[in-house]
């Protein structure tokens, strides 16, 4: 069997310098899964990823502006020709996938991407409503390990009993109302360990992580918390990267969460108040849950490298043509 080639585009910070981006997520040499080979900077790949691509904004032209005004703003902003960047690839086989939820603060800036891709893409995909084709994201995951070492792996030695990997970003409600409840969890004193970037300076923290394993896989329980939980669609890598550690989450988010993965394997954070705080107080204090809970974990993560894997999506998706 001849593999198809999937090239990638996308505009988060660094992807797109990255030839062996998602090679991990798969046993196989070159980032080959059954029918398909991810090769994201392929020069005529046979179908092509667009991975949470910012189209270029079309001008508004404001009449009113000299004409010298705007050969000055023509001058600053270099234009992207979004035609040549999608290497001769039919539109039938060019793919879209909008990762980011649907926050109310980016809202119209999503369907506008979505409309934009309508003009060079067969199939597009978002966790909201208003995607052409309402769908949950294919999974990806943030830990170094090899895939053989995840799939593979028994459970390993967890000596403390809850951290949480999170981010510093407070621009919009929903990054501002974590924090909130990060403030709220250590003024009450619960005992989690912190890590992550641009966190606020009065966070007690230990450290960033170069390898999020580090700060999951010695713990019971993780604190995976959504920045958004109010559709049907959106659950992300904070999930994934819980469970593939051998972590019981505490999560908080949507139902998507419920429909992908087996009872049990994770707990439900009931809200980001002093009911939550009472949960992970109560929940952390000892491993049991985690004893108890420790077979569907097991089971949920052959899920995530198996089926719920990006690269086997891909393949999926490849097959049908």
């Amino acid at each position: 069997m001849t593999k198809k080639t999937v090239g990638m585009i996308s505009s988060y910070h660094g992807l797109e310098q990255r030839a062996d981006w998602l090679w991990q997520q798969t046993p196989h040499q070159f980032g080959s899964w059954g029918n398909i080979q991810i090769m994201a900077q392929a020069a005529k790949p046979d179908f092509l990823l667009m991975y949470q691509f910012d189209f270029p904004q079309k001008e508004k032209v404001n009449q009113q502006k000299s004409w010298l005004d705007l050969f000055r703003k023509k001058q600053q902003q270099s234009k992207v020709n979004v035609q040549s960047l999608l290497r001769d690839v039919p539109q039938e086989r060019i793919i879209y996938l909008l990762r980011e939820p649907p926050l109310e603060e980016v809202v119209d800036k999503n369907k506008t991407i979505y409309q934009y891709a309508q003009e060079y893409c067969g199939y597009i995909s978002g966790p909201d409503d208003f995607a052409p084709t309402p769908d949950y994201m294919p999974a990806i995951w943030y830990h170094g390990n090899s895939f053989r070492d995840l799939n593979e792996m028994p459970p390993p030695e967890k000596i403390a009993p809850c951290s949480w990997v999170t981010s510093g970003i407070s621009r919009t409600a929903n990054h501002r109302q974590r924090l909130d409840f990060l403030n709220s969890l250590q003024s009450n004193e619960i005992q989690f360990d912190l890590y992550g970037r641009n966190l606020p300076v009065w966070a007690k923290t230990s450290g960033e992580l170069g390898n999020k394993w580090y700060g999951m896989a010695s713990y019971y329980y993780n604190l995976a918390i959504e920045n958004y939980a109010d559709n049907n669609w959106y659950v992300s890598e904070k999930l994934w990267d819980a469970l593939l550690a051998w972590c019981l989450p505490i999560y908080y988010g949507g139902s998507a969460a419920d429909k992908l993965l087996p009872p049990g394997s994770f707990l439900r954070l009931p809200s980001l108040d002093e009911k939550g705080i009472a949960y992970i107080k109560e929940v952390t204090a000892t491993p049991d849950a985690w004893y108890a809970a420790k077979e569907a974990i097991a089971e949920a993560r052959q899920i995530i490298l198996h089926k719920l894997n990006l690269l086997n999506w891909l393949s999926e998706f490849v097959a049908k043509f």
